[in-house]
């Protein structure tokens, strides 16, 4: 049988047999493509089909910055816009809601924090349009009081991402980028050590501020909804190497119901949850599959990998999972692809598996590497659902 691309990955998600395991491999720098796609010896325009790619991530205007901090043109649109802001003096840009991301960084890297009364009279000056700049001087308490999310009806906000919907559903599965969740904004509008901290000494707080973001994250979910999307997306990291971020209790004070209330538009639609976070949170799942949770991607490796599928393979649909820390950086194409053969078998027996690595690729993997995986995922995604 022959299907979209589209048409493959909804039909792991939702259980149903396919031809061949859908995969992903995903760069960490979008402006090394034309670097990528000359190494690889392919044409400006052929990486997707290069790397047997079926997913494309759609970005709301608020997302791009995250995603496009080192592409000065873009920042400078999306500075026109009202959407971000550019430090270019200090390698920061700034995006809607008055985060710093660090220039040049290999990933997300949030170097200012709005409400962590740091800012200078200079920074202020950076903002976006939709940040209330009193509260970069303000306490905590009082930042927290007067910190608006940003203007979600902003025209022009969702233009991109509705028109990539409408135009490359089928040739992809489109996905809306819904990285820096509800738990990742917070500490980065905070601090990661002033939230993880106040979660304990001033939970009100962190409270107030997570409502905020999770009232945001809702209208956001219903405009995902209204556009047309056949999956939703979630970030949130909540896990480290060895375990979860913090305590299961905490974890269903602060953040389970929230979730469940940003969820809820997607479950009343009927559409997929992915949710995307890097580390062990194995201990989360069960909470988290009672709400709605249908992907999880990565998936890293520090978790069991084993025990996922056996556990949760009957209900979870694993994304990811190739190790990105140590072989597919530092080691030959010979044991990459002995890596990459032994983790889609472990996670793609019988099917339940988006096949990928357990990262977006950073600039410290070699060409012939990423040669030696896209050719071993060609070799296994057919085979393995036979096993």
């Amino acid at each position: 049988m022959t299907m979209t691309k589209e048409e493959r990955v909804l039909r792991v998600i939702n259980g149903q047999d396919v031809d061949y395991l859908p995969s992903q491999i995903t760069f960490s720098d979008r402006t090394r493509d034309a670097e990528i796609t000359a190494a690889l010896g392919i044409g400006p325009d052929e990486l997707d089909d290069y790397l047997e790619n079926h997913i494309h991530i759609a970005l709301s205007a608020h997302d791009k910055t995250l995603f496009y901090r080192n592409d000065r043109e873009a920042m400078a649109e999306l500075k026109a816009k009202g959407f971000g802001g550019a430090d270019w003096d200090n390698n920061v840009v700034y995006d809607s809601w008055g985060m710093g991301v660090m220039v040049g960084s290999d990933g997300f890297f949030a170097c200012f924090h709005p409400l962590s009364k740091t800012a200078t009279p200079e920074v202020a000056e950076h903002m976006p349009p939709d940040v209330n700049r009193e509260v970069l001087f303000q306490d905590i308490e009082d930042a927290v009081a007067n910190y608006n999310a940003p203007d979600i009806t902003r025209p022009g906000l969702f233009d991109e991402m509705k028109k990539e919907v409408d135009e490359l559903s089928g040739d992809f599965l489109v996905m809306p980028s819904g990285y820096f969740g509800i738990f990742e904004r917070s500490y980065g509008l905070m601090s990661f050590q002033e939230f993880m901290t106040n979660m304990a000494a001033k939970p009100k707080v962190v409270h107030d501020m997570m409502d905020k973001i999770t009232d945001y994250r809702v209208e956001y979910a219903k405009k995902v909804v209204e556009m047309g999307f056949k999956v939703a997306h979630h970030g949130d990291d909540l896990g480290t190497q060895a375990g979860i971020m913090f305590s299961l209790e905490m974890f269903r004070e602060f953040l389970l119901p929230r979730l469940k209330r940003a969820w809820q538009p997607y479950n009343d639609a009927g559409i997929p949850i992915i949710l995307h976070s890097c580390g062990c949170l194995t201990e989360f799942i069960p909470d988290m599959l009672e709400i709605g949770l249908r992907v999880i991607e990565p998936v890293q490796p520090c978790m069991d990998l084993e025990y996922l599928k056996r556990e949760f393979g009957k209900d979870l649909v694993f994304w990811g999972g190739i190790e990105t820390q140590g072989v597919l950086p530092f080691g030959t194409p010979e044991q990459v692809k002995d890596l990459a053969r032994e983790t889609i078998r472990t996670l793609g027996k019988g099917g339940g598996h988006i096949i990928g690595p357990s990262q977006e690729v950073m600039n410290d993997v070699p060409i012939e590497n990423v040669k030696a995986l896209v050719e071993t995922i060609v070799e296994e995604r057919q085979t393995v659902l036979g096993m």
